[in-house]
């Protein structure tokens, strides 16, 4: 790439203007992919331990077996990815609002793009994943309301500060238990925060799941020279809750 900086595609959204840029990082001559809304960045392949920890932290806390899994939020698709390196993981749903980050993928924009959509056990969906959480008909418009054994999810900033007001509800115990009623028995819902742990999140967590807890997840920052966090919750559903 001769450019340093490049916009490989652009769109707008409701939430504001969306893109994806590659640069070339100069401290390791490797290209960096970015994906922007407005002027907040959504995610960059520079940092990806958060979104692998999630799947694994997630995945870890499940019995063995086969597992189906569903995830809030495409971007850059570690996440996901990170669930297709589990042999466990029989089946993954993908839901994300914005179709452009959806085509980035199939058109192989995006390093992990063609893997994703090369998978048969990866369907990329597009739809709401807050409106789907609330309503009875779940993640997966080929089978509604269907149950996963895992919900993962990585689209806000945190609980406290999310990418549209419209969100927040999901974070409210009612919001909660919703959420809940698409997991099986025993089934787990992972949530990625870039804020510190908060003890009253959890807790919050505990009302609509059997126990929850909240890990914090070290990385190395090479453009601050510093570590920095983020925060993994991982919330339980009691085995026998229907």
């Amino acid at each position: 790439m001769s450019l340093r900086f490049q916009e490989l595609d652009w769109d707008t959204t409701p939430m504001g203007d969306i893109s994806l840029r590659r640069r070339r990082d100069p401290a390791s001559g490797e290209d960096v992919h970015e994906i922007k809304l407005g002027d907040e960045f959504l995610m960059s392949s520079l940092f990806t331990a958060g979104e692998i920890a999630l799947t694994r932290l997630a995945l870890a806390a499940l019995p063995a077996g086969p597992v189906d899994v569903a995830v809030g939020g495409l971007g850059l698709g570690y996440t996901a990815a990170a669930a297709l390196d589990d042999p466990r993981v029989a089946s993954l749903v993908v839901v994300d609002a914005i179709a452009k980050v959806i085509e980035w993928h199939h058109r192989h924009l995006v390093p992990l793009g063609a893997r994703l959509t090369g998978d048969d056990r990866c369907r990329l969906v597009h739809g709401d994943f807050f409106a789907l959480a609330a309503g009875t008909d779940g993640f997966d418009p080929a089978v509604p309301g269907r149950r996963f054994d895992a919900v993962l999810l990585d689209i806000d900033h945190s609980p406290r500060h999310v990418l549209h007001p419209c969100h927040a509800a999901l974070y409210r115990p009612d919001g909660l238990r919703a959420l809940a009623g698409h997991l099986h028995p025993g089934g787990v819902f992972a949530l990625w925060s870039n804020d510190p742990p908060s003890d009253d999140f959890t807790s919050l967590l505990g009302t609509a799941f059997a126990r929850a807890e909240a890990h914090t997840v070290a990385f190395a920052n090479p453009l601050q020279d510093r570590t920095a966090t983020n925060t993994v919750y991982i919330a339980v559903k009691a085995a026998g809750d229907r």
